[in-house]
């Protein structure tokens, strides 16, 4: 496992040894390269050509975490305990430790780092790839409004955040974190429905990607609540109506509620929570 550092204007706090213009990140996969194009970092596995892609250092956890004014933990959850054993000894206590990994409690890190590192548990989601994803953020206890403030502007490079109890990452895991899975399960069947229709493949998904494409800009674009936008096009025994009065008929609400709920319990099963 190795770690990667680079020089980048966090906006983090300036006190103690910690350098605020220096990242590390300890972990890799889809994730932490997503973070790299984000604010520009790095991982392991690929690290020759993130550092040829993006002009990062890499380097051996300990010395990558050292001075570090941000260290990201962007590994799985089972390698969490052993790479946070390996690190905290250089982990200055002014730094702040965000952790990406799935299911891994706060008390995790704060119980092995020395005291006054800040801790922010973060449940990213994928579509931060393409700069649009959803951060659902819990500060520790040592964690000030300052420090948080840093991390959420850090994490805005890749999408929107909100700031929930921990108690609530559960919650979060399962309407954003796996969120993406059900809009593309939805493109799927609205695919699949245009090509029985009569359609081809290709115009049955650029209708699909940009109808989505578009539903969400208008959600995203009005305070008005998604019932409401969705009974604006929903004309009396029309077109709109006969398909929802018809996914009313097969139970597709309480069908994804269920799922989200099941998504839920299983994030909560998982965590030990």
């Amino acid at each position: 496992m190795s770690g990667t550092t680079t020089d980048l204007q966090t906006g983090g706090p300036h006190s103690g040894g910690t350098d605020p213009d220096r990242i590390a990140i300890l972990g890799g996969g889809v994730m932490g390269e997503t973070l790299l194009s984000a604010f520009v970092a790095s991982v392991e596995e690929r690290a020759a050509d993130l550092r040829a892609r993006y002009g990062v250092q890499t380097t051996d956890p300990a010395t990558a975490v050292q001075r570090a004014a941000v260290v990201l933990v962007v590994v799985k959850p089972q390698d969490v305990a052993a790479i946070v054993q390996d690190v905290a000894p250089h982990v200055d206590p002014a730094a702040t430790v965000l952790s990406l990994a799935a299911g891994v409690r706060i008390a995790a890190y704060e119980d092995a780092l020395a005291d006054g590192v800040a801790v922010v548990r973060a449940m990213p989601n994928t579509p931060a790839v393409v700069g649009e994803g959803m951060f659902g953020v819990s500060p520790g206890r040592a964690c000030d409004e300052e420090r948080l403030a840093a991390v959420v502007a850090l994490l805005e490079t890749g999408g929107r955040v909100a700031v929930v109890p921990e108690e609530q990452q559960d919650a979060v895991t399962a309407v954003s974190g796996s969120g993406p899975a059900y809009v593309f399960y939805l493109a799927e069947a609205m695919i699949d429905a245009g090509v029985d229709a009569g359609l081809d493949r290709e115009t049955a998904r650029t209708l699909t990607e940009q109808t989505l494409r578009g539903a969400a800009a208008l959600l995203a674009d009005s305070d008005d609540e998604p019932a409401e936008l969705r009974r604006r096009v929903t004309s009396p025994n029309g077109t709109t109506h006969a398909a929802i009065t018809t996914f009313d008929e097969h139970g597709v609400d309480e069908g994804l509620r269920a799922g989200v709920r099941a998504a839920a319990r299983r994030s909560a099963e998982l965590s030990g929570s």
